[in-house]
């Protein structure tokens, strides 16, 4: 019976030392407006939810080093926002429609139904669309490739394109105009 025991709380500390396999940030910003009309007094709540999630990767292991390095990962931010108004809660999308500069070009994201943008150019011509997936990243298209891309956590767009040609992925930063 002490064996047992024994053996059952040893594996319950083992489990409780476990490495970590990732970065979790989470930012919780809550404002409460109050409202008074003809009707009495009726509050707002706003919950505004930034995640950040970074995975914990390491480098190649350098000789004659007992260190190794953690890898520099792109960092996965999700913004949730949710409206109580008089018990009823509503979450709300962040859109992410504004303007962001590549390389000397102004463009600009604008949100349509279903959480998808469509990219214009400074001429105000289509130059892609982007489509939502479930893991909060988007589908870029447009005639000349398929990209994936996400929001850092300054509000920039990344885009990643694979080239087949080359076997490398290139990285794009449109950077947002504030």
């Amino acid at each position: 019976m002490k064996t047992t025991i024994l053996g059952m709380l040893a594996v319950v500390f083992t489990l409780n030392i476990q490495a970590q396999n990732k970065n979790l940030q989470t930012e919780v910003k809550t404002t409460v407006t109050t409202i008074k009309d003809s009707d009495g007094e009726k509050k707002l709540v706003k919950s505004e939810v930034t995640k950040e999630v970074q995975k914990v990767e390491v480098e190649a292991e350098r000789p004659g080093t007992k260190n190794i390095p953690i890898a520099n990962t792109p960092v996965e931010v999700t913004n949730t926002t949710t409206v109580n108004h008089n018990g009823v809660a509503k979450v709300v999308e962040v859109d992410h429609s504004s303007y962001y500069m590549l390389d000397g070009m102004k463009y600009q994201l604008k949100s349509e139904e279903g959480g998808s943008y469509t990219m214009y150019t400074d001429q105000n011509k289509p130059s892609g669309i982007m489509r939502k997936t479930s893991n909060n990243n988007y589908i870029f298209y447009n005639k000349n490739k398929f990209s994936v891309g996400y929001f850092d956590a300054e509000g920039n767009f990344i885009l990643d394109t694979y080239n087949n040609k080359s076997d490398k992925i290139t990285t794009e930063k449109f950077m947002i105009q504030k």
